[in-house]
């Protein structure tokens, strides 16, 4: 069995401890910010579209069934919430910034590969043909055969940045990284036969996979863009998650790997490095037992 320390680690007591013991984490990470915001401004490769190839490109152009905005709420600020609430039932801020910290890296990682790739890809949209040409007179190049596109020239840019899904993405980066979470908090694999539990653990990922088929159903999408995408964020919530928490089907599956590692210092007598205070008689009191 292993021991818990309830409320003897806070953000009071420890935050900024914990914070600046993850400085180097945390300064990369604003970086990955930068990086994905300047992928943005990048022009995409312009991939040749003959007059017979936009046959499977005109499909009607409308908005997004769900908004950009939405996407980060649902991949970011959900999740935030969720571990909000669990650092007010525990106290635990071992867990709370590590899970702050494991989702952002799984987002980010996961927009920057897949912002570099839709740049250098340059694949056109299924709705590509009414981006080009808005008032639907198509319009090519004598020589070439290539398109010369008349229509805005933001509308157009987007209209090259089909693969992967940038939506699809970031939805299984956060949400597949929430999903492992709450296994690991529920012990959804304990081998005790709690099926229920798995209602829990898969509506994040089923609300990622709707987020990914409203992409194929506006049309912003091929069904391969939105399969990348979800391949792409699910393996960035998988690394992510590893670096800080066990596999949640481990018996401690439920605390970060910190959390062991401190609780084996307070055991061995050892003084924690940087982010652990020596305990005092008062700590003593709030040893627990974890139930198995």
């Amino acid at each position: 069995m292993t021991e818990i320390l309830l409320g003897t680690h806070t953000i009071k007591s420890h935050g900024v401890k914990v914070v600046k013991a993850h400085i180097h984490n945390w300064l990369i990470l604003v970086i990955l910010v930068v990086i994905d915001g300047l992928l943005n401004y990048v022009e995409p490769f312009h991939r040749f579209v003959g007059q017979e190839m936009m046959t499977d490109l005109k499909f009607p152009f409308h908005e997004n069934t769900v908004p950009v905005l939405v996407v980060p709420v649902i991949a970011v600020l959900v999740p935030f919430i969720i571990f909000g609430v669990y650092y007010y039932l525990r106290k635990d801020i071992y867990d709370f910034h590590h899970a702050i910290l494991g989702i952002l890296y799984s987002v980010l990682l996961s927009g920057v590969i897949t912002d570099s790739i839709k740049d250098a890809v340059g694949r056109p949209r299924p709705n590509f043909f009414f981006r080009c040409f808005p008032d639907g007179k198509a319009v090519f190049d004598q020589v070439s055969g290539d398109v010369v596109c008349h229509g805005d020239a933001k509308i157009v840019k987007e209209g090259y940045k089909s693969f992967p899904s940038g939506h699809t993405s970031w939805s299984f980066a956060g949400l597949c990284f929430l999903s492992l979470y709450l296994s690991g908090k529920l012990r959804a694999f304990n081998r005790r036969g709690n099926v229920s539990k798995l209602c829990i653990v898969i509506f994040p990922v089923l609300a990622a996979v709707l987020v990914g088929i409203s992409r194929v159903d506006d049309y912003w999408h091929h069904w391969t863009d939105v399969f990348a995408g979800a391949l792409i964020g699910t393996s960035m919530a998988a690394f992510c998650y590893l670096q800080f928490f066990p596999c949640p089907h481990y018996e401690d599956g439920w605390a970060p790997h910190a959390y062991f590692k401190m609780i084996a210092e307070r055991q061995s007598g050892e003084s924690p490095e940087s982010t652990i205070r020596s305990p005092n008689k008062n700590e003593s009191n709030d040893i627990e037992t974890q139930p198995m």
